[in-house]
């Protein structure tokens, strides 16, 4: 099962950019089995996917799950469950 990052965004939010002050916090969702560059329809924390938006990010060996920009909008709940995992 491969992990994406999803984030949660203020509106206004440009896709093109990268302004970390656009987004409010940053998710971990179950990519789909079938389509693995889609999210499965809920978080690991169990917000739905739809209106988030997929960063794309790949950690690398020894990275954190999440953007280290973002690491102080990284959800609590996510990271929990990730580490369960």
């Amino acid at each position: 099962m491969g992990v994406l990052v999803l984030l949660e965004v203020v509106k206004g939010f440009d896709p093109d950019e990268t302004d970390p002050s656009f987004v409010r916090s940053v998710h971990a969702a179950a990519s789909d089995p079938d389509v693995p560059e889609d999210p499965l329809p809920a978080t690991l924390c169990g917000i739905s996917t739809d209106p988030l938006v997929h960063s794309h990010y790949r950690a690398g060996y020894g990275e954190p799950w999440y953007p280290a920009e973002l690491e102080d909008r990284r959800c609590r709940e996510c990271e929990r469950a990730l580490k369960r995992m």
